[in-house]
C-alpha cells in the first residue's frame, strides 16, 4: 500500500450532493479534494465541516470545462503527490429551456461541463489509477437521463452519455482494477429544489412512489457503498437512488 496520502476527488464538492459526498468519503478515512468554480466561501465552509470533524480536506478552484486547466491540476496536485483511490465526477449546470427556443450557448455549455469535463476527469484520473492497478470511479448522472425530461433536452442528454461513458469506461479500466459505475439521483431536496412552487413540488411527488423527495445523504451513501471495499466486484452499472420513479 501506497504510503501517500489517499486521496477522494470529489468536483463540484463544495454544495449540495456534492458536499454531502465529501463529508461521508472524510468520514470514511479518505483525505478529499474538492473542487469549485465560484463561491469559494461554499468551499471553506465544507473544508471546515470536514476538518471539525477531524478529517482532512483542500479545495481547489477548477472550471471543469478548462481541459487545459484540468490536466494542469492533475499533473500539479495528484500526480506522484497522493495516490488517488476515488474520482467523483459531480460538477455539473442546468440550463433549462424548451428545446425548440433553446440558445445554442446553452446545449454548449452543458454538455461541455457534463459530459465533456467529466470525460476529462475520467480519462485524467485513469492514467493515474492505472499505474497504481486500482481506483473506483463513480460518475454523478440522473434520473432525466434515463427517463427524459421536457425542458432538459440539453441536461438529459449530457447525463444520458455519462451513463454510456460510464459504462465503456467500465470495460476498458477493469483490467487495470478500476471499477466505473454510476449513480443517478431522483428528486432530490437541495437549494434548487426548497425555491421551487409548492405546486410543481406536488407534481414532483405525484410522479415518486415513496412520495417523498431524497435527500443528499441519500446519494451520499450510495457514493460511499460504490467507493468502499462491498463494490469490488461491480463495475458499469448505474445505481438509481429516485424512490422508485424509474425502475
Amino acid at each position: 500500500m501506497s504510503d501517500l496520502p489517499h486521496v477522494a476527488l470529489v468536483t463540484g464538492g463544495s454544495r449540495g450532493i456534492g458536499r454531502a459526498v465529501a463529508e461521508r468519503l472524510a468520514a470514511d478515512g479518505f483525505e478529499v479534494y474538492l473542487t469549485y468554480v465560484s463561491r469559494p466561501e461554499e468551499a471553506e465552509k465544507t473544508v471546515a465541516a470536514i476538518e471539525a470533524a477531524g478529517g482532512k480536506a483542500k479545495a481547489f478552484q477548477l472550471d471543469s470545462g478548462d481541459r487545459q486547466a484540468v490536466a494542469d491540476f492533475f499533473g500539479l496536485e495528484i500526480k506522484g503527490q497522493v495516490a488517488l483511490d476515488v474520482l467523483v465526477n459531480n460538477a455539473g449546470i442546468t440550463r433549462d429551456g424548451l428545446m425548440m427556443r433553446m440558445k445554442d450557448d446553452d446545449w454548449d455549455k452543458v454538455i461541455a461541463i457534463n459530459l465533456t469535463g467529466c470525460f476529462t476527469f475520467l480519462k485524467e484520473a485513469s492514467k493515474i489509477m492505472g499505474k497504481q492497478r486500482s481506483g473506483r470511479i463513480v460518475n454523478i448522472t440522473s434520473v432525466v437521463g434515463q427517463m427524459g425530461n421536457a425542458g432538459q433536452t440539453n441536461y438529459s442528454a449530457a447525463k444520458a452519455g455519462l451513463i454510456g461513458l460510464t459504462k465503456s469506461a467500465a470495460r476498458e479500466l477493469a483490467a487495470r482494477g478500476i471499477t466505473v459505475n454510476a449513480v443517478a439521483p431522483g428528486f432530490i431536496e437541495t437549494d434548487m429544489t426548497a425555491k421551487l412552487p409548492e405546486k410543481i413540488v406536488e407534481a414532483m411527488l405525484e410522479e415518486i412512489p415513496l412520495k417523498s423527495l431524497g435527500n443528499v445523504e441519500d446519494i451520499a451513501a450510495a457514493v460511499a457503498f460504490l467507493a468502499g471495499p462491498g463494490a469490488g466486484y461491480i463495475t458499469g452499472q448505474v445505481l438509481g437512488v429516485n424512490g422508485g420513479m424509474y425502475m
